[in-house]
């Protein structure tokens, strides 16, 4: 199978938009970040004549507050992941459905997190801004090094392996949390990442067929380079230690799995050496050997 180069992978994918978008569109639900949130649990902050934040009012444990302020923090950093889509898939083009529409359902996770968790004092509200602040400013793979290194089938394969991460990650903190509109959230979230992590995954899978070689390389190195939820945080090693059980290789292992049944890696053939080896990799981690 000849290797295509950028332009031409891309108008290759692009063939497969209006099926991935309806599939998208049927698996995916509407709901709005504030219809879930417990406005009648809060009351102002001392500018506004109330009181602020205090410690005792902390209703999570030290691995949960860790967990969701990770989550948070990740969800926060969307920008980030938009512009690294959007460095092959521009939203002023027939990509808006897959670029534009990932970003507007993502925000919301972000939006009804914060909104939970500052209106039960859950989390220091000062600690959490700054935080965001930071983690913001610094950004995920926003250099330029990092950037030139990620073609478009990366920024497929690292967003389908993020999803996938995001789904884990949340069945796992939802063992941490007793208040059923928290874990509604949760649900909600998951949900949205699910489907998404199958579209990211689709178009995995049109790209193996418009080069598989190519498809694979970039499966292979999402998984290789994975960091798990919390990893880029900066000041974070304390909390970290919380969370060494929410992702480790079994967790790895089992999103290599899904990914390699997904696109049937089992089965492909005919790759070049390179390849070859990368698909090898895939199918070890899957089988926990790696």
């Amino acid at each position: 199978m000849a290797v295509l180069d950028t332009d031409e992978l891309i108008i290759a994918l692009e063939k497969a938009l209006p099926e991935i978008s309806e599939e998208h569109h049927a698996g995916a639900q509407s709901w709005d970040p504030h219809a879930w949130v417990p406005w009648d649990k809060g009351h102002n902050f001392a500018f506004l004549g109330g009181d602020d934040w205090d410690p005792a009012e902390a209703a999570l444990n030290e691995t949960a507050e860790a967990a969701f302020l990770a989550l948070l923090l990740t969800k926060d950093n969307l920008p980030s992941f938009h512009r690294i889509l959007a460095l092959h898939f521009p939203v002023f083009s027939d990509w808006r459905e897959l670029v534009g529409v990932w970003t507007a359902e993502d925000n919301r996770h972000a939006i009804v997190l914060r909104d939970y968790l500052v209106v039960t004092r859950c989390i220091d509200p000062v600690a959490a801004e700054n935080r965001r602040r930071d983690h913001v400013v610094a950004g995920w793979k926003q250099n330029e090094e990092a950037t030139a290194a990620i073609g478009p089938l990366d920024a497929l394969a690292l967003l389908a392996v993020h999803e996938n991460q995001c789904v884990q990650f949340i069945g796992r903190l939802k063992e941490y949390v007793d208040d059923p509109d928290l874990i509604t959230i949760l649900d909600k979230i998951a949900t949205d990442d699910n489907v998404q992590a199958s579209t990211f995954q689709a178009f995995l899978m049109a790209g193996m067929v418009a080069d598989q070689e190519a498809t694979v390389l970039a499966v292979d190195k999402a998984l290789r380079e994975i960091e798990h939820i919390g990893d880029d945080v900066a000041d974070f090693d304390a909390q970290r230690e919380f969370l060494s059980d929410f992702e480790d290789v079994s967790t790895d292992a089992a999103i290599a799995a899904k990914l390699a049944d997904e696109l049937k890696l089992q089965s492909v053939h005919e790759l070049s050496e390179t390849a070859e080896a990368a698909r090898q990799r895939i199918l070890a981690m899957a089988a926990g050997k790696a």
